[in-house]
């Protein structure tokens, strides 16, 4: 399956002169342009020009660069390097430039052959075509011409390139056909373009839209600290940084199972091998709660570790954003988890040095901030260029060494997302999951999703979150004086919010992943539970203020209900979320009479 030879499109520019690692220079370069694909050396090793300086070129070569040697050729394609898109992406495994991982362990076993190359998409299979436009319509860029069933859950809307416009002049009937099959032909003047189910385009240019839309509507992920506290809108991007073991690929595991984003792009960028290998093992088996069907059917998987080349590990990022944005295009919705951007940080700055370019903080290039923004702001909720809506939610880990979120790649990373979950390693520690602080964590999403919550959740969803926000930095005051002075010389009221926190924290902010009732939470449920703990807090004061003491509050048989009620209640049983808040102010009731 390697290439030999060249073909007609390709032809040599240049020949390499000097190789460092996945970095190499060519001299005599002739006719080559800047991010141009090339083939380097007689094993065809992709590779994509960075640098251009007179007649020679540096090259960032994406395979293993052992056996090269000067003076072997480099062949020019006149190319970006991109990503081909169309039916057959979801349920794939690939790798940083879209090499199927599972067709090329067929081919060379365990490690992938140098200058291996397979077409990202099935050629052979072939898909049933429902056209969509009929001879005669005139048509633009980023129009549906036909559909296809992708999956049982996803329907496969095929798009002309967004550079494509013209008259229809030939459109294929309903039927089967493989994706080297024209489907069609449009006319644009004298110019006749054949059109096929798939296309491709530049994995570091950002497809076109019609019109960057507000984001006034929440990702939904069924996790309460989530959902409630540090919300995100569909189009927006947020960071999750963490040390080693505070549960950053749990976390995006947990949000890509059950959030309802129609598409999942899972993007491993340079993660321990193990860990992928069980992301690869699990995600398979995992059940689509929506459905009851594979979460394969909606997913696309990057898988680029530790031990591949550093390069493609830099180009995965793009690579998986394409084709989320392709998905975007057809009017999906798209969550794009990206684990993690340290690891992709790392590798511009390994290219950095080889390339000697002059460092900036902690070695990273002084173009990191710019490659961030540059990543981040391809997120976004958009009117397609089809007149669809689509969003493309970018949810990325940060690895910082030692759990300091001042490095900086947090730091600049904060500077572009509008949404931070910072995980606590004492959180972690205590087993208590997702381990996401609520002390440093923020969403700045809130003032543009408050009206959705209002709508979905009550018209209390606003007050009651800046309430248990307040309780709980109040909470942290509370407890240094406790480290001071001990509990006992607080009073009662202060003492008691200290127990509502607790309480909060173990039966609202924790969740059990394994557990059937508890591992999702509806938006209904959420506010419920919110609601409640609140209640009890408000009622609770004002015993105290009535003399009842603490000691006799916290006797209440009815707290332990309070406290399982995320384990014992489903998702939408309000009946049984009214029962308990009737018996929760039985209690209270029985407590005044008996000091009256």
């Amino acid at each position: 399956m390697k290439n030999t030879g060249y073909t007609m499109s390709e032809r040599i520019v240049g020949r390499v002169s000097r190789i460092n690692g996945p970095v190499v220079e060519a001299r005599n370069i002739e006719d080559a342009m800047m991010m141009e694909l090339v083939y380097v050396g007689e094993d065809r090793l992709v590779g994509e020009i960075v640098k251009l300086a007179g007649d020679r070129a540096v090259i960032q070569v994406y395979e293993d660069t052992t056996g090269v040697a000067p003076g072997e050729n480099v062949y020019g394609t006149g190319t970006s390097l991109s990503a081909e898109l169309g039916p057959g992406l979801i349920g794939t495994i690939y790798d940083g430039i879209q090499r199927p991982l599972e067709k090329i362990r067929d081919l060379s076993g365990t490690f992938i052959d140098k200058g291996l190359k397979l077409p990202p998409l099935d050629r052979e299979k072939s898909w049933e075509f429902v056209p969509l436009v009929k001879e005669g319509d005139s048509v633009t860029g980023g129009t549906i011409i036909g559909t296809v069933k992708e999956t049982s859950q996803i329907e496969h809307r095929i798009l002309l390139p967004p550079d494509v416009y013209g008259t229809v002049e030939e459109i294929g009937r309903q039927g089967s056909f493989t994706l080297e099959h024209p489907v069609g032909m449009i006319r644009s003047g004298s110019d006749v373009k054949e059109i096929y189910m798939s296309h491709t385009w530049p994995i570091r240019k950002a497809r076109p839209v019609a019109e960057r839309m507000s984001l006034d509507v929440p990702l939904l992920t069924g996790q309460r600290v989530i959902d409630t506290l540090f919300p995100i809108a569909k189009g927006g991007a947020v960071t999750i940084p963490g040390g080693f073991g505070t549960g950053k690929t749990m976390t995006q595991q947990a949000v890509a199972k059950w959030c309802d984003a129609d598409i999942i792009m899972y993007i491993g960028c340079g993660e321990r091998g193990n860990e992928m290998t069980d992301v690869l093992k699990e995600f398979p088996g995992l059940i689509d709660p929506r459905t009851g069907q594979s979460l394969m059917e909606r997913t696309i998987l990057i898988a680029n570790t530790s031990n591949m080349p550093v390069s493609a590990r830099e180009a995965s990022i793009y690579t998986g954003i394409t084709m989320a944005e392709y998905y975007r295009d057809q009017g999906y919705h798209v969550a794009v988890m990206a684990d993690s951007t340290s690891r992709w940080a790392e590798a511009l700055r390994e290219l950095s040095g080889r390339m000697e370019e002059m460092p900036a903080e902690e070695g990273f290039p002084a173009y990191l901030p710019t490659r961030i923004a540059g990543f981040y702001e391809r997120a976004g909720y958009m009117r397609t260029l089809a007149g669809r809506e689509g969003s493309v939610t970018v949810i990325g880990a940060v690895s910082p060494p030692g759990g300091d979120f001042s490095e900086p790649v947090t730091q600049h990373t904060k500077r572009y997302v509008r949404c931070f979950w910072a995980l606590d390693r004492h959180l972690a520690n205590a087993r208590h999951y997702p381990a996401i602080s609520w002390l440093e964590s923020y969403s700045e999403y809130l003032p543009d999703i408050e009206h959705w919550w209002e709508s979905n959740a009550g018209v209390n969803w606003k007050k009651n979150r800046i309430e248990i926000m307040d309780l709980l930095q109040r909470e942290v005051r509370l407890q240094q004086v406790v480290k001071l002075v001990g509990p006992d010389a607080l009073p009662d009221s202060q003492r008691f919010i200290i127990e509502v926190c607790t309480l909060f924290k173990n039966a609202f902010l924790q969740q059990n992943a394994f557990d059937e009732i508890d591992r999702y939470s509806s938006v209904s449920k959420q506010a419920r539970m919110l609601d409640l703990i609140l209640h009890y807090y408000r009622r609770g004061s004002e015993v105290i203020r009535r003399g009842v003491t603490l000691v006799k509050l916290k006797r209440m048989k009815i707290l332990s209900e309070l406290a399982k009620m995320k384990l014992t209640i489903p998702n939408e049983d309000s009946e049984r979320f009214d029962r308990l808040e009737m018996r929760l102010d039985r209690s209270l009731d029985q407590l005044e009479s008996i000091h009256a």
